[in-house]
């Protein structure tokens, strides 16, 4: 049995997507492989209250490429969660194009039956989330973003199959892997420092975060800021250009995200430049293996694998009745996820990304939230 649904407000949402479409693009780059605990798990329960059948289910990830292995190990994880229960994912990026994303949701939307559907989003910009969350809610569609929403813009102010916004603190993410460099540092010296997309709430909490810990730590000199757009080909031309600027002065790279840090790490390379403390976020698997290395000092690992399955998870919960909206606090509809530190005491025992699908079960799906998003 199907839910009744805002007929036509789907045509609205649209022509509403249309007009708030326009933002900035990104993208990030590399690879990784994902494997599932597949031992560890059953599958989410299906009992009555539920309103469509298993099978009948559609689940759709969106990142904005496969070529960032983070967000790839994202999808492989939506793809490990699916497989669990006997679905199939279907896997969507759109190039960090933001009329690209929206047109691709909107298509999905448009085939099969979108009340049986469950979007888990990667929203390319903040400004992005409002025309998606409104063109889902007309549809009747379940969804979940990640990372990307304006502040004023909630789960719970009226949308009932927006389930939830999951991200982490940005903030305190930017300032530990700051602090890690500083202390390979000594506590002194220079450093530079590149930026994510500028219009993601990510890039501007963890640049909080580094502009925190630089105050905390006067001996440390910020030489020069850019934005590379999470892109480790953009990291490593800036990083080349600032070496030529700054030379030997440069003793540490704080990165926004592992790409960029592996970006400059090359170009640091190239330059002979073996010295230098160098951080990022996202714990892919090649930034953990030169943090295991000791050519990088540390990333913090948000858990791409368990991202890609828990929005998908917890639509599939609500449709077939394992997960009821109505018990769902305001504080699970946007929070804080656990993160961690990693450095070269935990390095070795975080080379591969796994998705645990007990995470993905009914009862554990709000298991890592670290608190609600103010």
């Amino acid at each position: 049995m199907m839910r009744s649904r805002r007929g036509m407000a789907l045509a609205t949402a649209a022509g509403s997507l249309l007009i708030l479409s326009g933002c900035s693009a990104g993208t990030e780059g590399t690879e990784t492989d994902v494997t599932s605990d597949a031992g560890s798990t059953e599958t989410p329960d299906s009992s009555a209250g539920g309103t469509c059948a298993p099978e009948e289910i559609q689940l759709i990830g969106q990142v904005r490429n496969e070529t960032n292995p983070y967000e790839k190990a994202w999808l492989d994880g939506g793809d490990a969660f699916a497989e669990s229960v006997g679905l199939t994912q279907t896997r969507l990026t759109y190039d960090g194009e933001s009329p690209k994303q929206q047109e691709q949701l909107r298509q999905t939307l448009s085939t099969g039956n979108p009340e049986c559907m469950v979007l888990n989003v990667l929203p390319n910009g903040d400004s992005d989330t409002a025309p998606i969350v409104a063109e889902v809610d007309a549809a009747g569609a379940y969804l979940v973003t990640h990372w990307n929403k304006p502040a004023d813009l909630n789960p719970w102010d009226g949308h009932d199959t927006w389930i939830s916004h999951i991200t982490f603190d940005g903030v305190d993410a930017g300032a530990q892997i700051a602090d890690a460099i500083f202390e390979e540092m000594g506590g002194e010296g220079g450093i530079i420092a590149l930026q994510g997309i500028l219009d993601t709430s990510a890039a501007k909490d963890r640049f909080i975060g580094l502009e925190n810990s630089l105050e905390a730590n006067p001996g440390i000199t910020l030489l020069d800021q850019q934005a590379a757009d999470f892109d480790r080909t953009s990291a490593f031309n800036i990083t080349k250009t600032l070496i030529t600027k700054h030379g030997d002065e440069i003793k540490g790279v704080w990165a926004a995200n592992d790409d960029m840090a592996l970006g400059a790490l090359q170009a640091l390379e190239a330059a002979g430049m073996s010295d230098v403390a160098v951080a990022g976020i996202d714990a892919v698997p090649e930034a953990v293996q030169a943090v295991a290395d000791g050519t990088m000092t540390a990333t913090v690992s948000v858990d791409g694998p368990w991202q890609g399955g828990i929005g998908l998870a917890m639509g599939y919960c609500v449709l077939t009745g394992g997960l009821d909206m109505a018990d769902v606090t305001q504080e699970q509809r946007a929070f804080f996820a656990r993160q961690t530190l990693i450095s070269a005491e935990n390095a070795e025992e975080n080379l591969t990304p796994t998705a645990n699908l007990a995470d993905f079960e009914c009862g554990n799906l709000f298991d890592r939230v670290t608190g609600p998003v103010s």
